[in-house]
């Protein structure tokens, strides 16, 4: 049976650790000298609410096997000073400015210039953490690279008659790579090439290296595309004998395994998919019973049972960990033969599925569930764009069902709502482009009926198998504990504070208010804003804005819900083609049914390398709208657009174009009748002479003024403050 919700304030208490536990640091670090019990550290941070309290307990039992703080008597807790060496990873932001973040550390470690070394952005380090803190700012030196993120580097090759240079692509590398002439591999001047750093000797600025790769010439879309791969360490093909191996898995299934199967082939069934997929991993059936309600079966691509654990597919697929979507492809987390033909639920064929059974009344409420493999066809495939004509006009192929279906999600989707889920819906950038890659045109893709209809029995899916698995159970003493069942999930803490309360402050100049009093107001006044944005032209901003205040969401084997979307329990099942902790999921899912456990003994290591590879992809997805965005405005340097002001740093003022949703930069340098400071609590930037401010949400004239297609670069330059 599913959890009860009456334990639901013990998942909204362990979302505000982070938080609490960053207040008890900072707390204790004003008196260094002194000891404190749980109550007067309470007492410190003017807590008197008896559950926080006993969170303060934990936090402080927490921080002391972290070594953060010491109990120097029972009961009794003190600031640890702080060791001198720490383990981190680099970050380097657009400007320059590094910093090392640490498990231990509760705050990011600031690395002067001068101290970085040979560190790059996403290395593992030892950092040496100096004692003079300058109020919560924490300084340290790298003392050594433990191990490097990446030892290729992508860029342009710059050739003379004595030497060479590599002039990296990503504007995280703040150095350009020094090539012998007899390391050149073939390349030429001019060329995209990938080159490896060889030796860094001490005291030298730029290290030593040799091209590995051509990748070709500059402003060919697939050179560009593959250049973008390679600056993630993505890979862009399969190796010869995976695609050999996957070539030779059969096609037709076998009587014995149908037989082992749930049979849904006689059960209408259809797909729902963007107009050029060609991976189908979901479908969803529907059935009339004779009591009235509804079956609902969301059917999954069941992956599982080709791609064999710790098979060479399997490993391929881990290592990917996810299919990564640019502007003009799809380089798949499997073979085309799985992702495209023998998994992709197509019509008209019969395919084996992991699925999910819903039995529903009118109103979409629950009456029983099940899940298990299953085998269905296809009966035909949508695209968003028919059934959304279907939804709207009320005809064209199974329009009762599909709307039937429709209706029953949208219950559902008005029952997450009410109880806390936020509905996050931003608009997608898409390019027209031409015969050869180059964009022609700008267009916008919105999430409509026929997305979230999918979409909501998604979530349903999804909440449902991590409730099986995570369902409580009472200990001796009849209080309720997690299941011991080792599981992925996907997790989704509260927002922080201070980001929360520098997002309240922002939306206010638009004359919107963000309550921030307890986790129920927050998620109901966020659904509010979003509402009463919709239409307006700070709409996306504020949306954009809203998603950069949230928590980050991640896989782990430890469970703390699903913040954003109110679920105690959430997980990710629908896409094992395109994912693989959704394969994950598919494995421990079958072994709990079929009453075995996990042998899995590095579950949580394949979440974190499952959550890295994932926003891998998504960095590399954007490069690739930012250079398409480049290529489109290229052609325009000097036309004036209307735009709004997306972001703000200490090096610049972003610039979104209101018409094709194109962003661009201002460079401070470049504001010529003031010397601006960055307002990182305010999102502005402030002329210290005029007051003149500048900040996010500002409508702006600008003009396009140069484009740098090598580093997916493009500057913007202020008309007149005072065109709107």
């Amino acid at each position: 049976m599913p959890p009860k919700n009456d334990h639901k304030s013990d998942f909204k208490e362990s979302h505000s650790k982070e938080t609490l536990a960053k207040k008890v640091i900072g707390a204790l670090e004003k008196y260094v000298t002194r000891t404190f019990n749980y109550k007067q550290v309470a007492g410190l941070l003017h807590i008197t609410d008896l559950h926080e309290k006993k969170l303060i307990n934990e936090i402080l039992d927490e921080l002391t096997e972290k070594g953060l703080i010491e109990q120097i008597h029972r009961g009794k807790f003190k600031l640890n000073v702080i060791p001198p060496y720490f383990t981190g990873v680099v970050h380097v932001k657009g400007s320059g400015n590094v910093s090392v973040i640490c498990d231990e550390m509760t705050d990011e470690i600031i690395i002067p210039p001068k101290m970085v070394n040979t560190a790059l952005h996403g290395d593992t380090v030892k950092v040496y953490v100096f004692n003079n803190r300058k109020g919560h700012i924490v300084e340290g030196e790298i003392v050594e690279v433990v191990s490097r993120a990446q030892k290729d580097i992508v860029g342009t090759l710059q050739i003379s008659k004595r030497f060479a240079f590599l002039i990296p692509s990503s504007s995280k590398i703040h150095f350009d790579l020094f090539i012998p002439l007899d390391n050149l591999n073939g390349a030429k001047d001019g060329q995209k090439v990938i080159g490896q750093i060889t030796d860094w000797p001490s005291g030298s600025k730029n290290p030593f290296g040799k091209i590995i790769a051509v990748l070709g010439e500059p402003g060919n879309n697939n050179v560009e595309m593959h250049a973008i791969l390679a600056e993630f360490d993505l890979p862009y093909s399969f190796p010869e004998e995976l695609e050999e191996m996957a070539s030779k898995i059969p096609d037709q299934i076998t009587p014995e395994e149908i037989a082992k199967r749930k049979d849904f082939r006689d059960t209408l069934t259809f797909t729902i998919d963007p107009v050029d997929a060609k991976d189908f991993d979901d479908a969803l059936s529907i059935k009339k019973l004779e009591n009235g309600n509804w079956e609902i079966g969301v059917h999954i691509a069941d992956v599982s049972h080709y791609v064999i654990t710790g098979g060479a597919i399997d490993k391929e697929a881990y290592e990917r960990a996810t299919s990564v979507y640019l502007v003009d492809r799809v380089v798949p987390m499997l073979p085309e033969k799985l992702s495209n033909l023998v998994c992709s639920l197509r019509p008209n064929e019969e395919k084996l599925c992991f699925s999910a059974v819903f039995e529903l009344d009118n109103d979409a409420n629950i009456i029983s569930d099940w899940f298990g493999k299953t085998i269905i066809n296809s009966d035909r495939r949508f695209t968003y764009e028919e059934a959304q004509k279907i939804i709207e006009n009320k005809e064209g192929d199974y329009a009762d069902q599909i709307n039937i279906m429709n209706g029953l999600a949208v219950k559902l989707r008005e029952r997450r709502m009410k109880t806390g889920s936020v509905d996050f819906s931003s608009i997608e950038v898409k390019f027209h482009l031409d015969e050869i890659g180059n964009p022609t045109g700008v267009y916008f893709k919105e999430q409509k009926d026929s997305n979230k209809l999918i979409e909501d029995f998604m979530l349903l899916a999804n909440r449902k198998v991590a409730e099986l698995v995570g369902s409580l159970k009472s200990d001796k003493t009849g209080k309720l504990k997690a299941s011991d069942n080792l599981f992925v999930y996907r997790i989704h803490d509260s927002p922080d504070e201070d980001k929360l309360n520098n997002f309240s402050r922002f939306v206010g100049r638009f004359g919107y208010k963000i309550s921030t009093k307890s986790d129920v107001q927050i998620l109901n006044s966020l659904n509010k804003l979003l509402k009463d944005v919709e239409g307006t032209k700070e709409e996306n901003l504020i949306s954009q804005l809203a998603i950069r205040t949230m928590a980050k969401a991640i896989y782990t084997t430890k469970n703390i819900g699903h913040y954003g979307l109110g679920f105690d329990y959430y997980t990710h099942f629908t896409s094992p083609i395109r994912r693989y902790p959704d394969l994950m999921v598919h494995r421990l899912l079958s072994q709990y049914l079929d009453k075995g456990n996990t042998k899995e003994n590095d579950l949580e290591e394949k979440c974190k390398h499952s959550s890295e590879m994932e926003k891998k992809a998504a960095d590399a997805e954007r490069a690739s709208i930012k250079y398409k965005q480049a290529q489109y405005l290229e052609k325009q340097i000097g036309k004036t657009f209307d735009g709004l002001i997306s972001g703000v740093t200490e090096w610049g003022i972003y610039v979104e174009i209101i018409e094709n949703k194109c962003e661009g930069m201002i460079r401070l340098k470049d504001l010529d009748d003031d010397f601006y400071t960055y307002d990182e609590e305010n999102y502005c930037v402030i002329g210290k002479r005029t007051k003149k401010k500048y900040q996010l949400g500002d409508k702006l004239a600008i003009k396009v003024r140069r484009v740098d297609l090598m580093k997916k670069q493009i500057d913007f330059q202020i008309v007149d403050r005072d065109y709107f």
